[in-house]
């Protein structure tokens, strides 16, 4: 699934077609993929109209929080998009080609100046979707509120404070989005290697000196995979549908068996919060029971 990485990557290889652009028309092939809200006070209901997805308005920024990317148009109204495990936000130039076109969900016709182009959203697994709302407010209060802080700025004092109200072991708490938002497993695991910290350790037990290691640890590591383009493992792509390189720069993630980058030891798996971690026994410290207990 695309995690932060990929969906700031995105969002930075969108930026130079879209901001400024006119939607002119806009084909929706499966309106079941859609949430719309058509007042600022309602939750998105069932009905979809070419309005609710920027038809005839200028496209003004791109935002994201998390694994979610906003398209932002001049008068407020904002389309959400989250890629689920599959899909793929695609611009193509009016006279380019897509490298896929089966599960093609929705297509913006967008116009810019003398250019014309293509924003094509295909999700083959259907676990994306599309939501809509009247104003970038009205998706933060509806939506991303109840996501927890962005982990690319994540503080350690944020972090103890979001680590402190969960007994969960600190791999189960990096993946609930209510804890920090836009971690998944990949990063999950890369980020509690480079922090040398176990993933079976008590979240609310990890030491204040390591809890500092770990939030420095989720910049660091959430920075070097946007500048490597993200990880594609199967289907992402950024906006020029381009693969991301950074999966060739893990150090634990599917190398389960291998040998530690860092001690030389081999790497083990586990499943925790019903996904396989890989770590090493070896430097990464575990933390189990509270100090003073």
């Amino acid at each position: 699934m695309p995690e932060l990485p990929e969906i700031a990557h995105l969002r930075r290889s969108l930026e130079p077609v879209l901001p400024g652009a006119v939607v002119r028309r806009v084909q929706l092939l499966r309106p079941d993929i859609v949430r719309a809200s058509e007042s600022r006070t309602r939750r998105p209901s069932s009905r979809v109209s070419s309005a609710c997805l920027l038809a005839g308005r200028r496209i003004r920024a791109l935002a994201r929080h998390g694994k979610e990317l906003a398209i932002v148009a001049d008068d407020g109204w904002t389309v959400c998009v989250h890629l689920g495990m599959s899909g793929q936000l695609v611009y193509c130039p009016q006279r380019g080609r897509l490298a896929r076109t089966d599960h093609v969900h929705c297509v913006w016709r967008l116009e810019s100046g003398m250019q014309r182009g293509r924003l094509v959203f295909r999700d083959p697994r259907r676990f994306g979707g599309i939501w809509t709302y009247p104003s970038r407010e009205t998706l933060q209060a509806a939506r991303w509120s109840a996501l927890g802080p962005d982990a690319l700025s994540i503080d350690a004092r944020t972090l103890r404070r979001r680590l402190d109200a969960t007994g969960r072991v600190i791999k189960a708490a990096l993946l609930d989005q209510r804890v920090v938002a836009g971690i998944g497993n990949i990063y999950a695991d890369e980020i509690l290697f480079e922090a040398r910290i176990h993933p079976l350790s008590v979240s609310r037990a990890i030491p204040g000196p390591e809890c500092r290691r770990l939030a420095s640890a989720a910049r660091t590591v959430l920075r070097r995979a946007i500048e490597g383009g993200g990880s594609t493992i199967r289907d992402y792509v950024d906006g020029r549908g381009e693969s991301g390189s950074f999966a060739r720069r893990h150090r634990v993630y599917d190398r389960k068996g291998q040998s530690c980058l860092r001690c030389g030891g081999r790497l083990e798996a586990r499943t925790i919060g019903q996904r396989t971690t890989v770590f090493c026994g070896c430097c990464q410290g575990l933390f189990s029971t509270m100090k003073g207990d």
